[in-house]
């Protein structure tokens, strides 16, 4: 928690960069610590303990907009660097888009509070850390002689700021975080080294998963082993929810404000179109509490709120901060989303898998790209061949193409088995007629 001291000093910082030439001016005063231990083969390879105190300033001067940042929080030093924005913002060119949000839009409090921070995470002791982390290892070394090198890792860290707004906003947020992690690579046939991972993430210590991450790891690399190309063709396609959130990003950079102010969004003016299948729900739900993007306002102070994203299939919202909403003359929305929730169907990964003839489960996805202005794309998967409901062979080095609103309209069914720590809850995904390249 930011102490009062602090508070009053983003305070002061305001009021002197009212008063020596801003018309306008927003502050976010900003603290924050992280703690990370990294394991190789059991022994201790890396240790990171970091923590961070800034300001960053956003003025609004004679139509000019700058933005800067220190993390020099002296008062003097401070008058020294608001009047030197000040004055470097003067040279900048005039842009009357850069304005700060309508007032009536701002978060005004009252809620409940999100509980986003864990109240012990100072008792949690470096042993007992270091130690889960030792204990993934544990859990793969010496268990397969092919195995070549093992990973694992604990980090943590927690987040406060407190932002300000000459015309009226005032903001606090807080946050902690727990991750535990493993990684292992085994000698394959010939030249191949097969790796994957696991993990586990958190925001209170008690919620974070510390048994069965390193096992996991080496099960998700074991089958692996024996990788191939299969023959190239149209399969369906099932996506395992732990890379499903892939496939959506391509859709949420296209709503965004600065891709269609810039034209580069192949979803620009298709607001209440169809653009994807009935299986599209997928809804921002900002309020819920103790969950990993939970928050009440944006980074401009605006109220969040409850929102449609597609609602089957049908585009029901674009994500535009007020400077985009400007520069389009457009209404303003949001500057970006905050926790969003795939609506989820009756089936785990393993029941979905069971209802496919022929097909392939994607695990992974290695490199490739999705255009922002057409919506084609090309992704490198791995996986396994899924012959009469069940997995088969694995495979590798194939590509899936093709274009995201095609994609999206070939979604037949979604599974019951987001990550729920994650602030995109996207379960296991369906596409039917998906084009492979393989063989």
């Amino acid at each position: 928690m930011l102490s009062d001291k602090n508070k009053k000093l983003a305070q002061w910082a305001m009021d002197y960069a009212l008063k020596n030439g801003c018309q306008a001016a927003r502050i976010n005063l900003y603290s924050g610590s992280n703690t990370s231990f990294g394991l190789r083969d059991g022994k201790m390879d890396e240790l990171q303990q970091a923590s961070q105190n800034g300001l960053s300033l956003s003025l609004y001067v004679d139509g000019r907009y700058g933005g800067f940042s220190t993390n020099r929080l002296d008062r003097k030093e401070l008058e020294s660097f608001i009047k030197n924005g000040i004055d470097s913002t003067r040279y900048l060119a005039k842009d009357e888009a850069r304005v700060l949000p309508d007032p009536s839009r701002y978060y005004k409090g009252g809620k409940p509070g999100l509980q986003l921070l864990d109240p012990g995470f100072d008792a949690i002791q470096p042993d007992e850390k270091v130690a889960l982390a030792a204990a993934a290892a544990d859990e793969i070394l010496g268990k397969d002689a092919r195995i070549i090198s093992v990973e694992s890792g604990y980090s943590d860290g927690t987040d406060f700021s407190y932002r300000l707004s000459s015309n009226g906003f005032e903001g606090e947020t807080e946050h902690s975080w727990f991750s535990l992690s493993a990684s292992v690579s085994i000698k394959g046939e010939g030249e191949a080294r097969p790796s994957d991972y696991w993990y586990d993430s958190a925001i209170f210590y008690d919620k974070l998963i510390k048994q069965g991450i390193g096992q996991k790891a080496l099960e998700r690399t074991l089958r692996k082993l024996g990788q191939r190309k299969v023959a190239s063709g149209k399969y369906t396609m099932v996506v395992a929810p732990e890379n499903a959130g892939r496939l959506v990003s391509p859709l949420i950079n296209a709503i965004d404000g600065a891709a269609l102010q810039q034209k580069n969004s192949f979803l620009l003016d298709k607001l209440n179109e169809k653009v994807g299948s009935d299986k599209l729900n997928l809804t921002d739900e900002p309020h819920l509490a103790q969950s990993s993007g939970a928050r009440y306002f944006d980074g401009e102070g605006v109220a969040t709120e409850r929102r449609s994203v597609f609602d089957k299939g049908i585009l029901k919202t674009y994500y535009i901060d007020t400077y985009n909403a400007k520069k389009m003359d457009v209404e303003p929305t949001i500057s970006g989303a905050s926790l969003l929730v795939l609506q989820p169907g009756g089936k785990d990964l393993n029941g979905l898998v069971a209802g496919v003839d022929k097909g392939i489960l994607v695990i992974g996805f290695n490199g490739g790209n999705s255009s922002s202005a057409t919506g084609d794309f090309s992704f490198g998967i791995e996986g396994f061949l899924i012959e009469k409901g069940k997995p088969t062979v694995p495979v590798s080095e194939m590509n899936i193409t093709g274009n995201m609103v095609s994609l999206w309209a070939s979604l037949v069914e979604t599974g019951n088995d987001p990550r729920l720590s994650s602030s995109w809850r996207i379960p296991s995904l369906v596409f039917d007629g998906v084009d492979f390249s393989g063989l």
